[in-house]
């Protein structure tokens, strides 16, 4: 039987498909407050900061722990978001 005929499997997508519109409604209210942010910078320097970077990556990974999530997948993810925002402060930094 093909994956694409399997009823649960395409219930389960649906499902998928609606947390994917959440989250995108989500990254969209976190890039207005990243934008806000950046425009209180005055410096590029100021774009990164490790100290907070490490911070929020050690409550993730302790708030996934408490929800049984995979740390991993959790730090995985994290990183990336903070790299693709550091990029698109860059970015935006740039452009001012």
């Amino acid at each position: 039987m093909s994956l694409y005929k399997n009823a649960n499997i395409r219930k389960t997508r649906k499902k998928l498909d609606l947390l994917d519109n959440k989250l995108l409604n989500l990254i969209k209210k976190r890039t207005i407050l990243v934008d806000r942010i950046l425009r209180e910078k005055k410096f590029k320097s100021q774009i990164v900061d490790n100290k907070r970077i490490k911070i929020i990556l050690k409550n993730i990974r302790r708030k996934s722990k408490a929800k049984n999530i995979d740390t991993n997948l959790t730090n995985k993810i994290w990183k990336s978001m903070i790299r693709g925002f550091i990029n698109y402060e860059i970015k935006k930094f740039k452009k001012r």
